[in-house]
């Protein structure tokens, strides 16, 4: 069991030297992975001109995307760009993908109709790991069409496993058709023990297999009650659950709930305050001390 940190859409930790200092203490306490959002419309940096920085300064902490937009991006400069930031951090990237937030805003951005994102997912993520075979690919797809395109470099393994998130039916099943790995973001143990059989049950209908130490989640924590704005935003999303439930309190509240998904059987934890602390290291030491202690080699 491995437990990485992340940085939500709403605190402010990847700003300027303040997002330096908490790549250099993750490194330094021994967490797993750091894990960065993608919101173009906000205040956060591009995931992966981050995530760049964050490789030059370490050696071993591996770097995700929580999760990175595809409807909308070019496959081939995509490919490029993730397995270029694979070579040089030595294999250590681990991206996430998804379809994108229902925003106008951030649906202008890629300009991707909302109807259209799913068709255009189901055709860049097959494309994107043939590219990173290094082979030549002839492609004739509904948006994208290539011929005897031939993509260096290649990832350090020769390809790269690929994380879906996701709670709904229509995305489980996506998940098992097409990822590597299921991370989902607001779940319960419930909703982790409910949704690893569906992931499993579809990939094997597609003659696929997901590691078993491929399903994880993000798990959002508070000090404190929770506020007022964020009961109201995950009681939108997750109306059938009580939001106190979905965002542990305290670090003591997380642990049980990192212990309760592992017995459902999840294995990889991405932990994200949802405020800013008054002092990210101090804040990072106790992460540390209580959680890291769960992790499993």
């Amino acid at each position: 069991m491995r437990i990485g940190f992340g940085l939500g859409t709403r605190t402010q930790g990847a700003a300027g030297d303040r997002f330096l200092g908490i790549v250099d203490d993750l490194e330094r306490l021994g967490f797993d992975s750091l894990w960065l959002s993608e919101r173009v419309s906000g205040e956060i940096p591009d995931p992966l001109i981050a995530l760049a920085v964050a490789a030059g300064r370490t050696e071993r902490l591996k770097l995700g995307t929580s999760v990175l937009v595809v409807p909308g991006r070019n496959p081939v400069l995509l490919a490029k760009e993730l397995a270029s930031l694979d070579t040089l951090s030595k294999g250590r990237l681990l991206p996430a993908v998804g379809l994108g937030v229902v925003d106008p805003t951030e649906q202008q951005a890629f300009g991707v109709r909302r109807e259209d994102r799913a068709t255009l997912f189901d055709e860049v993520l097959p494309l994107l790991r043939r590219l990173w075979t290094g082979e030549p690919v002839d492609h004739d797809g509904p948006r994208y069409r290539l011929s005897g395109l031939r993509l260096q470099p290649t990832p350090v393994d020769g390809r790269l496993d690929v994380w879906l998130g996701g709670l709904a039916p229509s995305e489980l099943r996506r998940c098992g058709r097409l990822g590597d790995g299921w991370l989902p973001s607001f779940c319960t143990a419930d909703d982790v023990a409910a949704g690893i059989p569906v992931v499993r049950s579809e990939a094997e209908r597609h003659g696929r297999a997901i590691d078993p130490e491929h399903y994880g989640a993000l798990v959002a924590y508070r000090h404190g009650p929770l506020p007022d704005a964020y009961a109201a935003f995950v009681a939108r999303r997750r109306p059938d659950v009580d939001p106190g439930t979905l965002i542990p309190e305290g670090l003591d509240g997380v642990a049980a709930t990192i212990e309760a998904m592992v017995a459902a059987g999840a294995s990889k934890f991405v932990v994200l305050p949802l405020t800013d602390p008054g002092d990210w290291t101090a804040e990072l030491e106790a992460i540390a001390a209580t959680l890291l202690p769960l992790q499993t080699a």
